[in-house]
């Protein structure tokens, strides 16, 4: 088929041309006096994208999962609570992750469309006086369901409750595409990955913690050894990295960086707005429904119910093979009843467009009642009044 794959699902993410020409480098020795001069600036620079400077980054050649185990095991003794929401696919994997490492994981279960219940947390955490609970585990972005939860609000419901537990988010679909602020927030420790809002192929994991969280590993009973942060801060305060880095993963990194920090943190945050916001339109405008409930909706990706004589499948499959286009499915209690469009990462208005005319096409050729161009035009006159 003429053209190229046309990638609308919430990550892996289109890879800009500059990042892609970034990586495309010969092996070099990474343990030359020259290397700190590409991996501390990388260290440095990521504060500026998990917005702390008191905290301290780190990249990992690895996923936004293995970044959950990190923070799990580097923190936290074995058999000890960590509390957390289930609302979508992933919060599930990471309690799940929590039960085969050994934690005593408190999961409590909200109904998909919706985030964090801040109440009920607060709540929660004044029952918990002896303070059993170290941890709350926090999904920002579910990237199955489009939800996005508050976190400052999180933050802001722990310190009512005056409850220590360390707080631990998972932002691998949010940093670098939504509004993050670990300091301010009060974040012990992030996980975010290469593939999302960084627009970098999937391979590194990039963290950040607080000193709060550091001064944890000390102490740290959880045997690691490839994940441990003790190696990484051994090395990384002179430049270097524990065991031999994904070279090519941190040259596309720096020029992620370079393209991100030019168009200014804000500006992200409100280009993902603009074109989530579009979508959210077409979706109305065909008469569908978002999984998300009001107040909890993604910039980064967009979960659409199908009725019920419907099946999401269809739709996918309809638009890769006739239309070469790529969108998310849904994913265990919303497969079949849902597909997900990813607009994050390097994405503008008209490839927004694209994707919102190939979502249209699948829907009409699987028979939904739809008027031709409504979704389009819909996205088009948000786009255009919105525009600068």
């Amino acid at each position: 088929m003429a053209g190229r794959n046309h990638l609308y699902i919430p990550g892996p993410t289109n890879v800009p041309n500059e990042v892609l020409n970034a990586m495309h480098v010969t092996m070099e020795d990474h343990r030359s006096p020259v290397f700190p001069k590409l991996l501390t600036p990388l260290l440095q620079d990521l504060k500026k994208i998990f917005k702390t400077e008191t905290g301290q980054c780190f990249i990992f050649p690895a996923t936004g999962t293995a970044g959950w185990e990190v923070a799990l095991t580097n923190t936290l003794n074995p058999g000890d609570k960590v509390l957390i929401y289930r609302f979508g696919q992933f919060s599930h994997l990471w309690a799940e992750m929590g039960k085969r490492l050994g934690f005593d994981v408190e999961i409590h279960q909200v109904a998909w469309g919706k985030g964090i219940p801040l109440d009920h947390l607060e709540a929660r955490l004044k029952e918990d006086s002896q303070h059993t609970i170290k941890a709350v585990l926090a999904t920002h972005n579910e990237t199955a369901t489009g939800v996005t939860s508050d976190i400052g609000g999180v933050r802001k419901a722990m310190d009512a409750a005056g409850h220590p537990a360390l707080l631990f988010v998972d932002g691998v679909s949010s940093i670098a595409s939504i509004d993050f602020r670990m300091d301010e927030w009060g974040v012990d420790g992030a996980i975010s990955g290469s593939q999302k809002g960084f627009m970098m192929p999937a391979g590194g994991a990039f963290l950040a913690f607080s000193q709060k969280a550091l001064k944890l590993v000390e102490t740290c009973t959880y045997p690691r050894c490839f994940l441990d942060l003790k190696d990484q801060m051994n090395t990384n305060k002179d430049g270097y990295t524990p065991y031999t880095p994904a070279l090519p993963i941190l040259y596309g990194l720096r020029k992620a960086l370079d393209l991100l920090l030019e168009e200014g943190m804000e500006n992200v945050y409100a280009r993902h707005y603009r074109l989530a916001e579009g979508t959210r339109k077409a979706v109305a405008a065909w008469g569908l429904k978002t999984c998300a409930q009001p107040g909890f909706e993604s910039n980064t990706v967009t979960a659409v119910m199908v009725p019920e004589d419907k099946d999401a499948r269809t739709v996918i499959a309809t638009a890769f093979s006739k239309y070469n286009m790529s969108l998310g499915g849904g994913l265990s209690e919303l497969l079949g009843k849902a597909f997900r469009i990813g607009h994050v990462g390097d994405m503008n208005d008209v490839s927004m467009l694209g994707a919102i005319a190939g979502v249209e096409m699948a829907l009409l050729d699987n028979g939904f009642d739809i008027k031709p161009g409504s979704g389009v035009a819909a996205a088009i006159e948000y786009y255009r009044s919105t525009a600068k």
